[in-house]
């Protein structure tokens, strides 16, 4: 509780500064999970987690839930020696910072594991990092909470999906019912409807190699972002908005969440800052 009142006046006061560039702040503070909670959604009938019941044939009748991680799926470790969040990917689910960010430049780094679980054991490597985030954890397809995600997939980071939210991405075909973020196309909305669908396929891959180490940036801003990956941004999309009832409303702020989709993945170096205005590198 100390840490997450050190963060938040932090920030506070750092948002104030008069011209003076915001002060990075760490969101896990390198030991535990502090200042985070967990979701994890109904196992693989294959698994044995201590807890979840079953029915007759074995198969899982309810997720895991909330702050309850048998299976340490989510650990803190010293990985090339700095501390990162270890990921094991056993399931789907998220972990999600417990407050809520508006304007915001949020940056990571990333890196592929080795291990890859259940129905994806021989699939691309996914996870994903959501914001907006609200709504109850487990709301969306009974793993993740109603966002945007800002994809990390391999060959894919920087791919738009909304899940139960809308936003806007100037798009061009790209085979059927597929889009492509492109700077001079037109302005679509993506939602979790056909033939439109929720996806967009970021401008280009700016991944490296797996086993390198990928930096991730996030730019947000009056409900517009940008997604940033090494340093090339791969999409500018605007207007995000949550779906209640079938009402389309702005969303500006929200929490920020990053997933577990069978896959082994590292994260280090979680840092955000509040901000007014694009940084110069990111404007058009």
């Amino acid at each position: 509780m100390a840490y997450l009142k050190f963060l938040l006046g932090s920030l506070l006061l750092t948002s104030v500064a008069m011209g003076a560039e915001a002060t990075w702040q760490p969101l896990f503070n390198g030991k535990d999970l502090s200042g985070w909670e967990t979701f994890l959604a109904k196992p693989e009938t294959a698994w044995d987690v201590p807890g979840v019941k079953r029915d007759e044939k074995g198969v899982y009748l309810e997720p895991v839930g909330k702050n309850r991680d048998p299976l340490k799926v989510f650990t803190m470790e010293e990985v090339d020696g700095r501390p990162a969040l270890h990921i094991s990917g056993q399931g789907f689910g998220t972990i999600t910072t417990t407050n809520s960010f508006g304007d915001c430049h949020l940056r990571f780094q990333f890196k592929w594991g080795e291990k890859r679980w259940g129905k994806r054991a021989n699939t691309v490597r996914d996870s994903g990092l959501l914001y907006f985030g609200h709504g109850e954890l487990g709301g969306a397809d009974g793993a993740w909470q109603r966002s945007i995600e800002f994809q990390i997939q391999e060959k894919d980071c920087g791919d738009l999906y909304a899940i139960g939210t809308q936003i806007g991405v100037t798009a061009v075909p790209q085979g059927t019912n597929r889009w492509r973020y492109d700077p001079k196309g037109e302005l679509k909305t993506f939602v979790q409807r056909r033939p439109m669908g929720n996806r967009c396929i970021r401008l280009e891959d700016a991944e490296k190699p797996r086993g390198e180490w990928n930096t991730i940036e996030l730019i947000c801003l009056n409900g517009d972002s940008i997604h940033v990956v090494n340093g090339k941004v791969v999409m500018r999309l605007t207007n995000a908005q949550r779906l209640d009832g079938g009402t389309a409303t702005p969303v500006k702020a929200g929490q920020i969440s990053l997933q577990t989709e069978d896959a082994e993945v590292f994260y280090r170096d979680v840092e955000i800052r509040p901000i007014s205005e694009i940084p110069a590198e990111f404007m058009p």
